[in-house]
């Protein structure tokens, strides 16, 4: 990869320079000392080009997954083309460890990890784009999800800042060439074997040509108004309290819209030690508030800790309607 010289920072350059100057007024809490998280591809290339000519300090975060022959090499020729755009840069050597999610999210857990490990305070720009926020929303529609999902990518949800959502990808291949700086293509973005990518390849162009263009920017902009929506039903959610012996007063719960109703048992369940509530189960805890038959009560997980409040011992955790309250058990006869 070699170095810009003469940075011409006009055309597709310029709007990701400007992106990153927008990013920087926006969330002027980030300061002035970054870093940025490098593989080397052009979304990251360019970001770390604007980052070091708008921050005083850019650290270049070069994460090795080692899941690729010659991936010691690349992340040796990403920190030097950082370092050519007179940034400091860092490699970090990371081991991939199975863990059930899949080799895409076990990837992205110990990249995150190895970053908020090496950024010593600072905040971590990150090279998302348009095109990767469509991308998300789109798998959130497909996958029937709610808002927590469709929001997509926060530009910046501390440490991690995403400057370049605005920005297409195609914006930064230019701004690289602009800048006299060659990227590396990572194999796995052409691997139809990921979902993400046939998205990119196959679904996307065919519904910009079905739509007539503009979609990857309305499902990006579907995202920022979902965000907001989201954000103030979670507020109204917070705002209902959890009694002090972990029990929720169906009284309260009763007059509350929907979408309030399913945030408030979404946090409480999480407040309780279950970790990831799924929509059947908090569909069918709202029933116990909303359309009480005299049902039996929910299953939620396995045996354990559910947190405060609940007894210790083995057997399912259920969630069940008492006395005017919804509470969390442990079902030892299961």
């Amino acid at each position: 990869m070699a170095a810009a010289s003469g940075a011409d920072w006009t055309g597709p350059a310029w709007r990701v320079r400007a992106a990153v100057r927008a990013f920087r007024r926006a969330y002027p809490g980030v300061g002035d000392e970054v870093c940025v998280a490098l593989s080397g591809g052009a979304d990251s290339l360019a970001l770390t080009a604007a980052a070091a000519a708008e921050f005083a300090e850019v650290t270049a975060l070069v994460v090795d997954h080692g899941l690729q022959p010659g991936s010691g090499e690349v992340a040796r020729d990403a920190a030097a083309a950082a370092r050519g755009l007179g940034v400091g840069a860092r490699v970090l050597v990371v081991v991939v460890t199975p863990d059930g999610t899949g080799p895409e999210a076990a990837a992205r857990s110990a990249r995150y990890a190895a970053l908020d490990a090496a950024r010593d305070g600072r905040p971590v720009l990150l090279a998302h784009t348009l095109d990767d926020q469509a991308e998300t929303v789109l798998l959130g529609l497909g996958r029937g999800s709610g808002a927590r999902s469709l929001r997509g990518m926060a530009a910046w949800d501390a440490p991690w800042g995403r400057p370049l959502l605005g920005v297409r990808t195609a914006d930064t291949r230019e701004a690289c060439r602009a800048l006299g700086l060659d990227w590396w293509e990572d194999p796995h973005n052409v691997d139809p074997a990921f979902t993400r990518v046939r998205l990119r390849r196959e679904v996307l162009p065919l519904l910009e040509d079905v739509l007539g263009g503009g979609v990857a920017e309305g499902l990006a902009r579907t995202a920022e108004l979902l965000r907001g929506d989201d954000d103030e039903l979670d507020r109204l959610a917070a705002a209902v309290s959890v009694a002090p012996d972990g029990t929720l007063d169906v009284a309260v719960l009763e007059p509350l819209a929907r979408a309030v109703l399913t945030r408030v048992l979404r946090r409480w369940l999480l407040g309780r030690g279950v970790p990831s509530p799924t929509y059947a189960q908090i569909t069918a805890i709202a029933a116990l508030v909303t359309d009480w038959r005299g049902q039996g009560g929910v299953a939620v997980g396995g045996g354990g800790s559910a947190g405060a409040g609940v007894a210790e011992g083995s057997g399912r955790l259920v969630a069940r309607r008492r006395h005017g309250k919804v509470v969390l058990e442990i079902d030892r006869a299961s």
